[in-house]
């Protein structure tokens, strides 16, 4: 028998202290929505926990009266991960926003899922360490790790996954767990890690996270380089890739981005589809990079290449990219955006890259192309009107488009953004008879349901 508000609340304050449990509605209304167009639910509650025993205590009581607990970090997840479809409680990790340690002789860091990006490179940067998962957003490690982010620099030192050793989680029943070591590598047992990483909060809730951090570069130098076409500038990536050089960073953003960008940050770029591109290694090895980088983009039709290396001038070409999503959100009154992230094997992307421009223009709809293009992500972005069904169907058939044919090239339907509830409807079709084996996983963990339900699975 479900619990209601009122007692849900004064049990919860029984386990842990009064001013950490709250039912307040403006609160509840922060936390049934993340930054996607998908449709707001509000919890019965929202809890802060302050430690591990604090979420086993609470995972305990969840479990016993099957009351659904749906993870929260910063919402910003674009697939509706934070949304707690089912009520119930939204855990809410703000006030476990430790770096617990620093490591840099073992090139590893202790951390607590409400710690940022920005904020644990603010910690290592006087050690000459960063890390490396940029996904634009200021998202929290923990989110980071349940969507298995990736971003700007995945195309040189990977995705999330690749940089988690070891992950204390807590299973649906208040069992405590650690998923790896410290070590750079094991041939022991099965890859627990890899198995909670991307897993959305379904299969249990992280509470410290070890992960692999990296020295700065001596030299990081970035550069804008300006195509006539979309074609031109991806054949230009894969030319790039095929050569080996070690791209640390490379973005595409099309022609309508850019203009989007002009209009809300008052600059002139050129409006043609431009790459984005950040190399990082030794000073004498960079100009080697850059110069074979600038020459493979001019044999690929670049109109114009231009480098920086002041860390100003890097920050404020970056911000181009980063600022991108916000450029059309802000600039686009009464309308949410929505943005597709599929994936398709490198020697595929220009053609996809076509197929989406064409799509979009088929629709008749507002779209632009910006991609994590070195490691063959890239997105749609459309800013759509949810009180218009004709639009909101538009939205729906050009995203399932994309996905269709990003899965018949042996792509994925997320690159990045996690499936949440956005992609569920695709995960048949991308996984076949893999997915009953991933049910059967989450029932074996959360046999009652209670972890974040309706994400991933359809109910």
């Amino acid at each position: 028998m479900k619990i209601i508000q009122n007692d849900l609340v004064s049990q919860l304050k029984t386990i842990i202290p009064e001013d950490q449990v709250t039912a307040n509605p403006t609160v509840l209304e922060l936390h049934s929505k993340d930054e996607s167009y998908h449709t707001p639910h509000f919890p019965d509650v929202v809890v802060f926990p302050k430690s591990t025993e604090e979420v086993s205590e609470i995972m305990k009581f969840a479990n016993e009266n099957q009351i659904p607990v749906t993870p929260f970090g910063l919402g910003t997840s674009l697939e509706g991960h934070a949304i707690p479809y089912h009520g119930g409680i939204s855990l809410d990790f703000q006030l476990m926003n430790s770096v617990l340690e620093v490591r840099p002789a073992d090139f590893l860091v202790r951390v607590q899922p409400g710690v940022t990006r920005s904020q644990l490179n603010k910690v290592l940067k006087k050690h000459g360490l960063f890390f490396t998962v940029d996904p634009g957003a200021d998202a929290t490690l923990g989110g980071m790790a349940a969507t298995n982010a990736s971003g700007t620099t995945s195309v040189r030192y990977g995705i999330m996954r690749d940089q988690v050793r070891d992950l204390e989680v807590v299973l649906a029943d208040g069992r405590i767990i650690h998923t790896g070591s410290m070590t750079a590598k094991s041939s022991s047992g099965y890859h627990i890690s890899g198995l909670f990483v991307g897993s959305e909060g379904t299969l249990g809730i992280f509470t410290e996270l070890i992960l692999r951090v990296y020295g700065i570069p001596e030299v990081i130098t970035a550069a804008r380089a300006v195509f006539p076409t979309v074609e031109d500038a991806v054949t230009a990536v894969v030319s790039t890739l095929s050569a080996g050089i070690p791209i640390a960073r490379m973005e595409l953003v099309d022609a309508r981005s850019i203009k989007q960008v002009n209009l809300y940050n008052n600059t002139d770029y050129p409006e043609e589809p431009t790459l984005f591109i950040e190399f990082h290694g030794s000073d004498a090895g960079l100009k080697y990079d850059v110069d074979f980088a600038q020459k493979l983009a001019m044999e690929n039709g670049c109109k114009e290449f231009l480098f920086e290396t002041d860390s100003k001038a890097r920050s404020q070409l970056w911000e181009v990219r980063h600022n991108l999503a916000y450029a059309f959100v802000h600039k686009s009154p009464g309308k949410k955006m929505m943005v597709t992230d599929v994936c398709v094997p490198i020697s595929e992307l220009v053609g996809a890259i076509q197929d989406a421009r064409a799509a979009i223009d088929e629709s008749g709809m507002d779209g632009a192309i910006v991609g994590h293009v070195g490691d063959g992500n890239y997105h749609v972005i459309l800013m759509i009107d949810l009180n218009d069904p004709k639009e909101m169907e538009k939205a729906k058939n050009l995203n399932a488009h994309l996905v269709d044919y990003a899965l018949n090239r042996g792509g994925s339907c997320t690159g990045e953004h996690g499936v949440g509830v956005g992609k569920r409807g695709y995960q048949r079709k991308e996984h076949g008879e893999a997915l009953d084996i991933m049910k059967g996983i989450k029932d074996v963990l959360d046999p009652k349901g209670i972890l974040n339900p309706g994400k991933i699975f359809i109910d």
